[in-house]
């Protein structure tokens, strides 16, 4: 038995009807339509309540609905034994190369500088600026980053992108480690953001690095709120140090009535939409991993409890 469930009744109802046509010889169910927990097998859920885990005893794995996994980590009622499978992509990539090249796009025609310009009654022309000129460093370099960086090398721009080990995306100069990631900051006009949650990245984009990157700068942060300091990014859009950033994510979500990011003339705040799974392309992947170890094949997109993704 299979059990599906997200926070939303409706997405649930959409996930069943796609995984019974593509699995036909497989039950699945709702956490409603669950009258024998100790059937379970398998858990395909993005939000999980508490305590679900705990009573599954013959579950024997987990698929994430997503491709974060930082929270089904820090579960408690979730075996370490357990192994955990992300989506590598789930149509997930597309979206994010439109994302971060929409926000790349608007700091090289000055879109965030006319804005306000526009609220003030300014009419002035900048000078123009070509693709070439502007050197946009991604931070993450999975299949998502990869992606990201290869598209807008494509597009012309000047393309660094960072990971944690060494890594080759061909068109982009990779670095990695502290002292890439020091290169990196220093060489980005633009920052786009696009890592996991674990343990060495939260916090990572702290007040001295937020200080290293160029001035007039700017951040896109797609990866997650945790990477982040909100206060010292604030302190140097205030200082004028950074020009302008564009966010999906947020220590807290959703993010809280009154918060100053809100009505920051120099902040685009986008309620975490980046990149969602689309769920054919995510019944299509969890369906083969599924049919994969029903083979007694490895499944793909397994959790690395140590790297925390």
């Amino acid at each position: 038995m299979i059990l599906i469930h997200t926070p939303s009744p409706k997405e649930v109802a959409a996930y069943l009807a796609l995984f019974r046509a593509a699995l036909p010889q497989q039950q699945f169910v709702s956490l409603e339509q669950l009258d024998q927990p100790e059937a379970v097998e398998y858990v395909i859920t993005w939000g999980p309540p508490p305590a679900l885990f705990a009573g599954l005893p013959k579950l024997k794995a987990v698929f994430a609905l997503g491709a974060g996994v930082d929270k089904l980590l820090a579960r408690d009622d979730l075996s370490p034994a357990a192994p955990i499978y992300r989506l590598l992509d789930g149509g997930m990539a597309p979206q994010m190369v439109e994302y971060v090249r929409f926000g790349v796009l608007s700091y090289q025609r000055h879109m965030d500088i006319y804005r306000r310009q526009q609220m003030a009654g300014v009419w002035k022309m900048l000078a123009p600026r070509l693709p070439g000129e502007v050197r946009v460093g991604v931070l993450g370099l999975g299949e998502i980053g990869r992606a990201v960086a290869q598209a807008l090398a494509a597009d012309g721009y000047q393309v660094s992108g960072w990971s944690r080990t060494p890594r080759q995306v061909p068109g982009v100069d990779c670095l990695f480690g502290d002292e890439g990631l020091d290169e990196l900051l220093a060489g980005s006009d633009v920052l786009a953001c696009v890592l996991p949650s674990t343990s060495e990245t939260q916090g990572l984009l702290n007040a001295s690095r937020l200080a290293a990157l160029p001035e007039g700068a700017m951040l896109i942060n797609a990866g997650r709120g945790d990477l982040l300091d909100e206060h010292a990014l604030l302190y140097q859009l205030d200082n004028g140090h950074l020009r302008c950033a564009q966010l999906d994510v947020f220590a807290s979500e959703p993010l809280p009535t009154g918060h100053r990011l809100w009505q920051h003339p120099a902040v685009t705040v986008t309620p975490h939409i980046a990149a969602i799974t689309l769920r054919q392309q995510a019944v299509e992947q969890i369906a083969a991993n599924l049919a994969r170890l029903a083979a007694g094949q490895d499944g793909l997109g397994l959790v690395l409890r140590a790297r925390g993704y």
